[in-house]
């Protein structure tokens, strides 16, 4: 298994690293050119801005059983039909029992905010919100190594 994290926004970058170091997963980060990451444990990979470049270089580099890390639901969607397992920054993986409703909810946001519509921001982010992203995480990589 190897960890891919679609670091562009996203707030777990450190803790992913972090828990893939303590048990021994190879980590990769993928950003784009906007964005700089660095870490002696992770590679890094940076990619041109551009619209979704960083999730097609991500996509292609998968293998079945890989873990992602992102906040996208159109990216998390093409990991799924890769076969990767995909875990939101808020600690809830993604699946092919929900996708279908969450690219909905994002269609009809996309659809509202074409339209003039406004939409409240996402809060501010949480404690606890990092603890369950921490905690799944670390449930996962327990299972994997101990296999």
């Amino acid at each position: 298994m190897h960890i891919y994290i679609d670091a562009d926004g996203c707030p777990v970058v450190g803790q992913t690293i972090r828990l893939a170091r303590q048990y021994g997963v190879p980590c990769t980060i993928l950003c784009d050119s906007a964005h700089v990451f660095r870490d002696e444990y992770a590679n890094t990979i940076t990619v041109s801005t551009g619209a979704d470049s960083v999730d097609f270089r991500l996509v292609n580099l998968l293998h079945p059983g890989d873990l992602v890390i992102t906040q996208d639901y159109g990216l998390a969607a093409m990991c799924l039909a890769r076969q990767a397992c995909v875990l939101h920054q808020d600690g809830g993986w993604y699946s092919d029992e929900n996708i279908d409703g969450l690219l909905e909810t994002r269609h009809t946001a996309k659809r509202i905010r074409r339209q003039g519509g406004r939409l409240r921001g996402a809060p501010k982010r949480t404690l606890a919100q990092d603890q369950a992203f921490c905690q799944a995480l670390e449930q996962r990589l327990r299972v994997v190594t101990t296999e």
